[in-house]
């Protein structure tokens, strides 16, 4: 099976070899036929503490490497 990319923002830089990047995704409401977004943050590996705040990023799935961590950043 392929592993997901996902595109996002690096919206926190805190942790230590790990960034927050904050993902969106566009979809037509089924209902109401109209375009809404919808968000979702995912702590990615980050090896080098390279990625700052702001920086745009793409994140590869991964295998766990902690609790809530299974997104790793790919250099590109």
């Amino acid at each position: 099976m392929p592993k997901r990319i996902l595109q996002g923002k690096v919206v926190s830089d805190k942790n230590d070899k790990t960034v927050v990047v904050k993902v969106e995704r566009r979809f037509t409401h089924p209902l109401f036929k109209k375009v809404v977004r919808r968000s979702k943050n995912y702590k990615a590996h980050d090896e080098k503490n390279a990625k700052k705040v702001g920086d745009r990023v793409s994140i590869e799935e991964t295998r766990p490497i902690s609790k809530d961590k299974c997104w790793i950043v790919v250099e590109a």
